[in-house]
Protein backbone atom coordinates (compact mmCIF):
# COMPACT_ATOMS: atom_id res chain seq x y z
CA UNK A 1 0.00 0.00 0.00
CA UNK A 2 1.21 3.87 -0.99
CA UNK A 3 -0.15 7.32 0.26
CA UNK A 4 -2.29 8.42 -1.95
CA UNK A 5 -2.20 11.79 -3.49
CA UNK A 6 -4.00 13.77 -2.74
CA UNK A 7 -3.28 13.27 0.43
CA UNK A 8 -6.27 13.00 2.98
CA UNK A 9 -7.53 11.18 6.33
CA UNK A 10 -9.90 8.44 5.75
CA UNK A 11 -13.27 8.05 7.61
CA UNK A 12 -10.86 5.85 10.38
CA UNK A 13 -8.50 8.60 11.46
CA UNK A 14 -5.75 7.07 9.06
CA UNK A 15 -4.13 8.40 6.06
CA UNK A 16 -5.55 7.77 2.79
CA UNK A 17 -3.47 4.62 0.91
CA UNK A 18 -4.02 3.28 -2.30
CA UNK A 19 -3.01 0.39 -4.91
CA UNK A 20 0.52 0.36 -6.10
CA UNK A 21 -0.49 0.70 -9.79
CA UNK A 22 -3.17 3.71 -8.75
CA UNK A 23 -0.09 5.06 -6.45
CA UNK A 24 2.11 5.56 -9.91
CA UNK A 25 -0.77 7.00 -11.77
CA UNK A 26 -1.06 9.51 -8.53
CA UNK A 27 2.75 9.69 -9.31
CA UNK A 28 2.54 10.57 -13.14
CA UNK A 29 -0.54 12.98 -12.54
CA UNK A 30 1.86 14.91 -9.98
CA UNK A 31 4.73 15.54 -12.30
CA UNK A 32 2.36 16.35 -15.28
CA UNK A 33 0.77 19.38 -13.32
CA UNK A 34 3.19 20.65 -10.92
CA UNK A 35 5.22 23.77 -12.68
CA UNK A 36 9.50 23.49 -11.99
CA UNK A 37 9.98 25.92 -8.89
CA UNK A 38 6.94 24.68 -6.61
CA UNK A 39 8.47 22.45 -4.84
CA UNK A 40 10.92 23.65 -2.11
CA UNK A 41 13.16 21.08 -1.95
CA UNK A 42 13.01 19.87 -5.17
CA UNK A 43 12.90 23.26 -7.33
CA UNK A 44 13.17 21.33 -10.56
CA UNK A 45 10.50 18.55 -10.12
CA UNK A 46 7.16 18.81 -12.44
CA UNK A 47 7.16 19.03 -16.47
CA UNK A 48 6.20 22.73 -17.28
CA UNK A 49 3.19 21.76 -18.87
CA UNK A 50 0.93 24.28 -17.49
CA UNK A 51 3.54 27.15 -18.28
CA UNK A 52 3.17 26.19 -21.72
CA UNK A 53 -0.69 26.32 -21.86
CA UNK A 54 -1.15 30.06 -22.33
CA UNK A 55 1.60 29.98 -25.01
CA UNK A 56 -0.67 29.63 -28.33
CA UNK A 57 -1.50 26.42 -29.78
CA UNK A 58 1.16 25.66 -33.29
CA UNK A 59 2.06 22.42 -34.52
CA UNK A 60 5.77 23.20 -32.92
CA UNK A 61 4.56 24.17 -29.44
CA UNK A 62 2.58 20.92 -29.30
CA UNK A 63 5.78 18.74 -30.54
CA UNK A 64 8.43 20.46 -27.72
CA UNK A 65 5.77 19.79 -24.96
CA UNK A 66 5.14 16.53 -25.82
CA UNK A 67 9.13 16.15 -26.12
CA UNK A 68 9.58 18.08 -22.65
CA UNK A 69 5.95 16.05 -20.99
CA UNK A 70 7.97 12.62 -22.18
CA UNK A 71 11.45 14.15 -20.76
CA UNK A 72 9.94 15.03 -17.17
CA UNK A 73 8.29 11.49 -16.99
CA UNK A 74 11.51 9.73 -18.09
CA UNK A 75 13.52 11.95 -15.92
CA UNK A 76 11.33 11.49 -12.49
CA UNK A 77 9.39 7.83 -13.17
CA UNK A 78 11.76 5.82 -15.47
CA UNK A 79 12.12 3.84 -12.70
CA UNK A 80 9.12 2.54 -12.51
CA UNK A 81 7.75 3.12 -16.13
CA UNK A 82 8.37 2.39 -19.71
CA UNK A 83 7.26 5.18 -21.28
CA UNK A 84 5.88 4.50 -24.78
CA UNK A 85 3.63 7.61 -25.53
CA UNK A 86 2.21 10.92 -24.34
CA UNK A 87 0.12 13.09 -26.60
CA UNK A 88 -1.43 16.60 -25.11
CA UNK A 89 -4.19 18.21 -26.28
CA UNK A 90 -5.01 21.60 -25.32
CA UNK A 91 -8.64 23.34 -26.31
CA UNK A 92 -9.81 26.16 -24.53
CA UNK A 93 -9.15 26.02 -20.79
CA UNK A 94 -8.71 22.29 -21.19
CA UNK A 95 -5.81 20.42 -21.06
CA UNK A 96 -5.75 16.45 -21.46
CA UNK A 97 -3.01 14.54 -21.44
CA UNK A 98 -2.81 10.58 -22.79
CA UNK A 99 -0.09 8.20 -21.65
CA UNK A 100 1.01 5.34 -23.04
CA UNK A 101 3.48 2.63 -20.54
CA UNK A 102 4.87 -0.22 -19.55
CA UNK A 103 4.84 -0.99 -15.08
CA UNK A 104 8.56 -1.84 -15.30
CA UNK A 105 7.62 -4.80 -12.06
CA UNK A 106 5.01 -6.08 -13.49
CA UNK A 107 5.42 -6.03 -17.80
CA UNK A 108 1.31 -4.18 -17.52
CA UNK A 109 0.80 -1.99 -20.24
CA UNK A 110 -1.35 0.84 -19.46
CA UNK A 111 -3.20 4.24 -20.55
CA UNK A 112 -3.79 6.64 -17.78
CA UNK A 113 -5.76 10.28 -18.83
CA UNK A 114 -5.65 13.28 -17.29
CA UNK A 115 -7.73 16.16 -17.67
CA UNK A 116 -7.43 19.59 -15.94
CA UNK A 117 -9.11 23.17 -16.44
CA UNK A 118 -7.09 26.14 -16.50
CA UNK A 119 -7.09 29.42 -15.76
Amino acid sequence: MEINYPFYINGWGHTGTTQRDDHIRDLIEQVLFTSPGERVNRPDFGSGLLQLIFAGNSDELATATQFMVQGSLQQWLGELIQLEAVEVQSQDSTLRVTVRYVLRQTQERRVDRFQREVG
